[in-house]
C-alpha cells in the first residue's frame, strides 16, 4: 500500500465528518484530491488573467454529487492563499439573479456576508477588510513621509491616500456614492464613531430599504436594489483590488434553482441577468473579477426551461463540433465533469483509509486486494456507469471502516461479500435513481 500523508487529527476529523454527512469540507482538501488535475489547471489560469485587471466566467456543470462543489471549494482554498476576496452563495427559491420580491438583492446580501479572506475563510469579513485598508494607508503615509503619528500633517497624507482610491472607485457606474460612503467610513474610523461606520457596513451589505433612511443615516440618494446589485459587486472588486488584495471570485452554485422557477417569464428575466454578468466579463467590463457558477447538466442543457431556453445564453455556451467526452474543450465557458474513474475512486479511498487508521489509531486492516474488491461492487452495480458519483461511493467506504474499527472480529473481505451489503448497494441504486431532483453539494 502507497505511503500516505499524517493528517492533522482535527483536520482528519472534519473531513471523515464532512464526507460522511455528504457535504465537502472546508478544510483538508488538499489531503483527498484526486482526478480533476485538468479543471483545476483551466481554472487556476483563469485566476491569473484575473489577477492582471481581467476578468472571467465559467459555468461547472455535473449531475448532483459528481464533485461540483468540491471543485469550487478546491478553487475557493487556492484562490484565497492567492491574496483573494472570495464571496460565494447557494442559489435557492429566495436566492435568485433576479426576482419581484427582492430573490436576487437577497442573493448579494448572502454574498457580502460571506466575503472571506485567507484569514477570515468562514466569512463575515467586510468589516475587516475596510478597517485593515484605512490601517494600511495609515501605515503607508507614515512610512512615506516619516512623520509621527500625532502630527497633522499625516492626516492630510493620509486623506490624499484615501481620496486616490475613492476618486479611482468613482468613475464607475454608482461609484460616486460607493466612493463618498468609503470615505464616510474612513472619517468615522478615524473619529472613532462607531455608529457611522456600521451604518456604512449596513449599506454596503444591501440593508437599506428606503433611499429616505439612506439620505438621512449616511446623506446618500441611493440604495442597492434588485436592479443593480451586480454593479456594486464590480464595484468592490475594483475597491478589493485598490485595498491591497489580488482580486475578487465569486462563486454562485445550485443554479438548478433557476431551472425549477415556474414562471417561465421570471425564468427569462434571470438568464438575461446570467446574460448580462457573463458579457460583462468577456468584454472587459469588469476587471480583478472571477465568477464561478455550478449547474447539473439538465438546468443547463434543457431548451425549454434550462439555461439553453434562452438563446443568447445557448449560442454562446453551446459545444463545438469537436467537444467529446474525454476530450473536453476545458478552456471553453462551460467545464463538464467527467465521471472519476474507478482507478481514481481506488486512490482517493486509499488515501481515506490511512486518514481513518491516524485519527483512530489502530494499524489498517484493509488491504490493497479489499480495496479493489469494494471498488469493483461498487462500479459493478446495475446502472453505475450512469448514476454513481463519489458521494455514494465515499459515504458506503467511510462507512465500511467506521464498522471495521467498531467490530475488529470482522473481516473486511467477508463483509464486502455478504449479501445485506450487496442487497444494500442494490436498494441505494434504485432509490437515488427514482429520487430525481435530491439536494447535495459534493
Amino acid at each position: 500500500m502507497a505511503e500516505h500523508k499524517k493528517v492533522p487529527r482535527r483536520i482528519a476529523q472534519t473531513v471523515l465528518n464532512s464526507l460522511k454527512g455528504g457535504v465537502v469540507p472546508r478544510i483538508g482538501l488538499p489531503y483527498i484530491t484526486v482526478g480533476r488535475k485538468n479543471e483545476i489547471e483551466a481554472l487556476l489560469h483563469d485566476v491569473d488573467i484575473i489577477a492582471e485587471g481581467g476578468a472571467s466566467f465559467r459555468f461547472i456543470v455535473g449531475r448532483y454529487g459528481s464533485g461540483k462543489s468540491f471543485l469550487l471549494q478546491t478553487i475557493r482554498n487556492y484562490v484565497m492563499d492567492r491574496g483573494f476576496i472570495v464571496a460565494d452563495a447557494d442559489l435557492s427559491p429566495e436566492r435568485r439573479l433576479q426576482g419581484t420580491r427582492g430573490q436576487g438583492l437577497a442573493t448579494y446580501r448572502e454574498l457580502i456576508s460571506n466575503l472571506s479572506t485567507k484569514t477570515k475563510p468562514e466569512g463575515g469579513a467586510l468589516t475587516l477588510i475596510l478597517d485593515r485598508w484605512i490601517s494600511a494607508v495609515q501605515s503607508g503615509a507614515m512610512q512615506e513621509t516619516n512623520l509621527s503619528p500625532d502630527d497633522p500633517a499625516l492626516v492630510s497624507a493620509t486623506d490624499r491616500k484615501i481620496y486616490e482610491v475613492t476618486s479611482s472607485v468613482s468613475e464607475m457606474v454608482h461609484g460616486f456614492e460607493f466612493g463618498r460612503l468609503l470615505s464616510a467610513y474612513y472619517r468615522a474610523y478615524v473619529n472613532g464613531d462607531d455608529e457611522t461606520k456600521a451604518r456604512v457596513v449596513r449599506w454596503f451589505r444591501g440593508e437599506y430599504t428606503l433611499k429616505r433612511e439612506a439620505k438621512e443615516d449616511l446623506g446618500v440618494n441611493m440604495i442597492i436594489t434588485d436592479d443593480d446589485w451586480y454593479d456594486y459587486l464590480k464595484l468592490f472588486a475594483t475597491f478589493f483590488r485598490l485595498a491591497g488584495y489580488t482580486g475578487m471570485m465569486i462563486m454562485v452554485d445550485e443554479l438548478v434553482n433557476i431551472y425549477k422557477i415556474p414562471n417561465s417569464i421570471t425564468r427569462q428575466y434571470n438568464y438575461e441577468k446570467l446574460l448580462t454578468m457573463y458579457n460583462d466579463t468577456l468584454q472587459g467590463k469588469a476587471k480583478y473579477l472571477g465568477i464561478i457558477m455550478g449547474s447539473t447538466p439538465q438546468a443547463l442543457e434543457d431548451k425549454r426551461r434550462g439555461i439553453y431556453s434562452y438563446e443568447a445564453l445557448r449560442s454562446r455556451l453551446a459545444e463545438g463540433r469537436f467537444s467529446r467526452p474525454g476530450a473536453r474543450d476545458l478552456l471553453a465557458p462551460v467545464i463538464r465533469l467527467e465521471p472519476l474513474t474507478a482507478e481514481e475512486m481506488l486512490v482517493l479511498c486509499e488515501k481515506l483509509s490511512g486518514m481513518h487508521a491516524d485519527l483512530y489509531g489502530y494499524e489498517r486492516r484493509i488491504t490493497t486486494e479489499d480495496l479493489a474488491g469494494f471498488i469493483k461492487i461498487e462500479y459493478g452495480r446495475i446502472g453505475a456507469d450512469q448514476n454513481i458519483t463519489p458521494r455514494e461511493v465515499i459515504r458506503d467506504f467511510i462507512e465500511l471502516l467506521d464498522l471495521l474499527y467498531q467490530h475488529p472480529d470482522m473481516d473486511p473481505a467477508s463483509l464486502l461479500e455478504s449479501d445485506e451489503f450487496s442487497y444494500a448497494k442494490s436498494e441505494a441504486v434504485s432509490d437515488e435513481t427514482d429520487a430525481g431532483f435530491v439536494e447535495f453539494t459534493i
